[in-house]
């Protein structure tokens, strides 16, 4: 049983996000490296959100509940803002990146275009916080244990499992939406970026009323994902041709000789 719990919260977590590494990503040496560096990105972030946290933690009253509950909002607030300060920096970093690839190019156009590159680096930041997410939860699902005994909820670990997909899809469409407001200097498209991170993090902090995180949460990823397909051109014409296998570009650009 334990077995079967740590698969399928496994591969509900990441099943997605490794298929469209393997179908999108993986083939080409160009885009792994974009992600690995946006997961570095992310794990930097990490590292001085943990930092500022555990100062703070040991500076404060240990014994008192109330400060203790406040500090640990304020580790989330300052993580996600921070993620966010690494993600524009990333963005920086890569638009200066393209312009060396052009430069040394014989080619006329980029290598890999400002969108390929926000997909590419959202996935990466939505890989390394999955795996932070969720690791330990899925090393705890192996046993020894029955999750509930003592009366807590039996789907803490499908919970988590899926609340761990939804925040990789929403770094994924997080990514995209925010290089295109970028590109296009939309300050208000970051500003909602930013606090609809926030306001997915804080949900977490209704658990274990787990519909009470994870239902606006994936209305927040829907809403998202519209938002990002809109951002990369999408419209409901041309995802009726794909998903139909009507749209030549597509077949064409996704054409191998064999």
């Amino acid at each position: 049983m334990t077995a079967a719990v740590f698969f399928g919260c496994t591969f509900i977590a990441f099943g997605p996000a490794i298929a469209l590494f393997l179908f999108t990503i993986a083939r080409d040496p160009l885009r792994v490296i974009f992600l690995i560096a946006g997961a570095f990105f992310w794990l930097v972030s990490l590292l001085l959100s943990s930092l500022v946290w555990f100062i703070t933690v040991q500076m404060s009253n240990k014994n008192s509940a109330a400060q203790q509950k406040g500090l640990l909002i304020f580790g989330v607030v300052l993580s996600v803002l921070l993620q966010e300060v690494f993600r524009f920096a990333y963005y920086k970093l890569l638009k200066k990146a393209n312009e060396g690839l052009l430069a040394i190019s014989q080619e006329d156009t980029m290598p890999i275009s400002i969108r390929q590159l926000s997909y590419v680096s959202g996935l990466g930041f939505g890989f390394m916080s999955g795996a932070f997410s969720v690791v330990n939860i899925l090393s705890d699902s192996v046993g020894p244990g029955t999750v509930g005994i003592h009366g807590d909820s039996q789907h803490y670990f499908i919970s988590s499992a899926f609340m761990t997909l939804a925040i990789i899809l929403l770094h994924m469409f997080w990514g995209v939406v925010f290089f295109e407001a970028c590109e296009r200097q939309k300050w208000w498209s970051l500003g909602t970026v930013v606090l609809s991170h926030l306001l997915v993090s804080c949900l977490t902090f209704v658990n274990p009323q787990y519909e009470g995180s994870l239902i606006p949460t994936y209305i927040i990823l829907s809403v998202m994902a519209g938002w990002a397909f809109s951002c990369a051109g999408g419209t409901l014409r041309n995802l009726k041709l794909c998903l139909t296998c009507k749209d030549k570009d597509f077949l064409l650009a996704n054409h191998r000789p064999r």
